[in-house]
């Protein structure tokens, strides 16, 4: 096959793609009211200060650096 066939043969792929996601968009948007969807919430979202509890970490490794009592190699 030549690079000018490989090509062409991409470009047909990749709009079968575009028109296959389409169809598939369609057929959710139709299957889905809208009414049914939750509201998508965007911006940020806040972090409280409060250290986090250390019970959470109890028996956690630092990743990538070994564990507590242990040296690393």
């Amino acid at each position: 096959m030549s690079l000018q066939d490989d090509l062409t043969a991409v470009r047909r792929n990749l709009n079968e793609l575009v028109r296959s996601v389409e169809r598939l968009e369609q057929d959710i948007a139709r299957q889905s009211p809208a009414t049914s969807r939750a509201p998508r919430q965007e911006g940020m979202v806040s972090v409280p200060d409060a250290p986090y509890d250390s019970s959470l970490w109890k028996d956690v490794d630092d990743e990538g650096l070994g564990a507590r009592d242990r040296r690393a190699p």
